[in-house]
């Protein structure tokens, strides 16, 4: 009997060039799951050859949290995925210790480093595949700004600035944005996707702390 159980076989990345990018997503809510949606999309994308590059705005340690992340790990695995991380230790507002000067500014920081990704890609042939083993600087198909809207929310960046990344984004670069507990309504004429994630119930709640391996 054959063993109709292994599923698809998998085949080797190589660089290609996505032929229906250009979108804008928006992932927020309170519920888990916004950054893992983001990377499983993105992990998607770099198997099918395309660059992506994760900005993380937002998301540093703190005393339960490890600085190094397991996504980290994985995407250093990957080809054409690579990522950086311009969030300060702790979280801004928590009364963690951390200073929200440091926060302000290390979002602002973001910020500029998104608009330069964003005018490399402008410049960059995305009609053709990019190599993978270049920095973002050279370009990319999928550009992921994690927790820029929780910066947003925060009065850490200004919406505005959030709008004029969208307005200057090239027409073929997706350009994902995730976080933030309230509704971006600022987004909502701006954006192709849109996709609340609703807490229904979560082990927080009862005072599970952050697990290694489902959120860190």
């Amino acid at each position: 009997m054959s063993d109709n159980t292994a599923g698809p076989t998998a085949e080797p990345i190589s660089p290609s060039a996505p032929e229906e990018f250009g979108l804008v997503q928006v992932w927020w809510g309170d519920g888990k799951g916004k950054t893992t949606a983001a990377l499983g999309m993105a992990t998607r994308a770099v198997g099918h050859g395309y660059r992506v590059h994760l900005l993380q705005f937002m998301k540093g340690g703190t005393s339960t949290v490890e600085d190094v992340r397991g996504e980290y790990n994985a995407i250093a695995a990957l080809p054409g995925f690579s990522y950086e991380n311009a969030g300060h230790y702790g979280w801004h507002g928590f009364l963690d210790g951390s200073e929200d000067d440091e926060h302000e500014a290390r979002a602002k920081g973001a910020l500029d480093r998104a608009r330069e990704i964003m005018q490399a890609s402008a410049d960059a042939d995305l009609s053709t595949p990019q190599d993978a083993d270049g920095p973002p600087e050279d370009g990319v198909n999928m550009l992921v700004l994690d927790e820029i809207l929780y910066a947003a929310n925060r009065g850490l960046v200004d919406p505005e600035d959030v709008l004029g990344l969208i307005e200057s984004k090239p027409d073929d670069l997706e350009l994902v944005l995730t976080g933030g507990h309230e509704r971006p309504e600022f987004l909502t004429d701006h954006a192709d996707l849109i996709t609340e994630v609703s807490k229904e119930k979560h082990p927080i709640d009862a005072g599970q702390g952050a697990r290694k391996g489902t959120e860190f």
